[in-house]
């Protein structure tokens, strides 16, 4: 995981009307901390809608940072879902199902219709909370960017989640909003799977779940991705909420739907078009560590040049990514 400002739980409380809120501190030890806690106040403090947690206030005092957050009783997504099974709550496909639109409406909220438009840069199953009747809510604006409607990309330093990271993100620092819609892909097959995308493997070449997901699309065996514990679902949407991930996980950028267009897919309100889909784009953890960008290591040690597929080919690192077909790129924290 790139290094971020370390934001922890302190406590949860009361207002004097009854209100429970969640209260967490921030680290001030540096001006990247201070930075973090004064974007998270300025993205979430202008932008409503049910699907984003609620900012209820904030504090300075000292090297104090707090931010007063609602309640959200089920905690996060990864808690619930990927977490140890003692703690766990039982998901049926029907609240999975309403997790990964509920998610996917307000990404797209922030992507069309905020303000200006908003990339959260860090999707995952540790900033879905959940409140009391599993309502996802996405949280930690921390290391959210603001898109003006003439922007299209930011060149930025790369932060974020391994396992979630969009390739073109990660090899060359350039955020659009398709990282986020990369992310939500990867997203939507740890709802579907039960899995963590960082923490398992499948198969003698030790797979990602994207990768692995991939393969099975080829042979024909998609269901078998599902989670055991889901003993009863539709076959046909799930299907097609799979088929959703791996359009959104497409190695090349441009060939990933718009967070409107995944709303109405998910919704079977639009056709589902996979022929001219590509392998996705994986990052993995190097065999060793030969060089650097950014905050991420990446693996050259076959040659100077990004690996691709066989679909295209691309000879320096600096080159715009999305006129490139890539496969897996292998790169690991520093």
């Amino acid at each position: 995981m790139v290094q971020r400002p370390r934001l922890r739980l302190l406590v949860l409380g009361d207002l004097k009307d009854g209100t429970q809120v969640a209260i967490k501190r921030l680290s001030a030890e540096s001006k990247q901390g201070t930075n973090e806690f004064l974007t998270e106040i300025d993205v979430i403090s202008n932008v409503r809608h049910p699907n984003l947690v609620r900012l209820i206030g904030c504090c300075v005092e000292g090297n104090n940072r707090l931010l007063v957050y609602e309640y959200a009783e089920n905690n996060s997504l990864s808690n619930a879902l990927l977490g140890p099974k003692s703690r766990c709550i039982p998901l049926n496909w029907q609240t999975r199902a309403a997790i990964c639109t509920g998610t996917a409406s307000g990404l797209a909220f922030l992507h069309e219709e905020a303000q200006p438009r908003i990339v959260h840069r860090d999707i995952k199953a540790s900033n879905i909370l959940l409140d009391k009747t599993l309502v996802p809510k996405i949280g930690d604006f921390g290391l959210a960017k603001l898109f003006p409607d003439a922007i299209t990309h930011i060149s930025t330093r790369v932060a974020g989640t391994m396992g979630y990271l969009a390739p073109e993100y990660a090899l060359l620092g350039q955020l659009t909003k398709k990282a986020d819609i990369y992310s939500f892909g990867v997203l939507l097959l740890e709802v579907i799977s039960g899995e963590s995308s960082s923490k398992s493997t499948w198969g003698e070449d030790m797979h990602v779940l994207v990768e692995w997901t991939w393969k099975l699309r080829e042979e024909g065996r998609l269901l078998e991705i599902v989670d055991p514990d889901v003993e009863e679902y539709p076959e046909e949407q799930v299907l097609r909420f799979i088929k959703v991930a791996l359009l959104c996980t497409q190695a090349t950028a441009q060939q990933r739907p718009s967070m409107k267009q995944v709303v109405h897919m998910l919704a079977n309100e639009t056709e589902i078009d996979l022929q001219n889909a590509v392998p996705p784009g994986v990052l993995k953890e190097p065999r060793r560590k030969m060089g650097s960008l950014g905050d991420l290591a990446l693996d050259t040690s076959s040659s100077q040049s990004t690996r691709v597929n066989a679909a295209g080919s691309c000879t320096t690192q600096t080159r715009d990514m999305n006129s490139c077909n890539f496969s897996t790129t292998e790169v690991s924290p520093r």
